[in-house]
């Protein structure tokens, strides 16, 4: 049976990115993981992604965020329970390295020319993400993005983290438009569904060839690139 997907919606007025994993590549911290720990740098780099997602979902679910940690004490702690699940010894001289590592992901390479292109067309630009407010700003230096983007909206404000949908509301509240009439892009699938679910259009970009979630709702787009995102603002559209 043919999955269900939102209808077509008007073209776009804003695009928010999702930042970890979408603009940054969180997994670019296993070659430096491979250098401190031969063997192991991808199986730390994808535990230790895995642990960061899942604590964010723990701290919001638990009565009521009474539990809330900002984001890097998350990674940090995430990091720590992989290396100890894969018995890596982590000493301090190596999370230091690691954590200073994730506060300058490799950017994707198409992350300029797209928000130069969205910029030309007069599209409001955001990141809408669960990093917190320094680790974004370094971030978004460290990559050379400085001046194009008009929003870096963080969970942190809300304190609460992505699927909440206080998380999601933060685009509408800083872009002053309605979820319809904005495209959140995400390579996190179950980010692109929740996000799907609050009222947004969507683009999910899957670059590593996965199946989307199964849960009988698809994003408005699905690309292998943030470039896919333009799509939505063709004449043909």
């Amino acid at each position: 049976m043919e999955k269900s997907r939102p209808p077509r919606l008007s073209v776009p007025r804003a695009v928010l990115f999702d930042a970890y994993g979408t603009l940054f590549d969180v997994y670019s911290v296993g070659l430096l993981a491979e250098q401190l720990f031969p063997t192991q740098g991808q199986a730390l780099a994808a535990l230790w992604r895995d642990k960061q997602i899942e604590y964010t979902r723990l701290v919001t679910t638990s009565n009521d965020g009474a539990h809330y940690q900002p984001f890097w004490d998350l990674t940090q702690a995430g990091l720590r329970y992989a290396c100890k699940r894969l018995k890596l010894e982590l000493t301090p001289e190596a999370e230091q390295r690691l954590m200073n590592q994730y506060r300058h992901l490799s950017a994707f390479p198409e992350n300029r020319e797209v928000l130069q292109a969205l910029r030309q067309r007069g599209i409001v630009t955001g990141i809408l993400s669960n990093g917190d407010p320094q680790m974004l700003g370094i971030a978004i230096r460290s990559a050379g993005l400085d001046g194009l983007l008009d929003h870096v909206i963080s969970v942190d404000s809300v304190r609460k983290y992505k699927t909440h949908p206080a998380a999601y509301a933060l685009g509408e509240q800083a872009t002053g438009l309605r979820a319809s009439d904005i495209v959140f892009v995400s390579s996190n699938s179950w980010d692109a569904l929740a996000a799907t679910w609050f009222g947004y259009q969507t683009l999910w970009v899957n670059r590593y060839q996965l199946p989307f979630e199964e849960l009988q709702t698809q994003p408005s787009r699905i690309g292998q690139t943030l470039t896919d995102v333009l799509a939505f603002f063709q004449n043909d559209r």
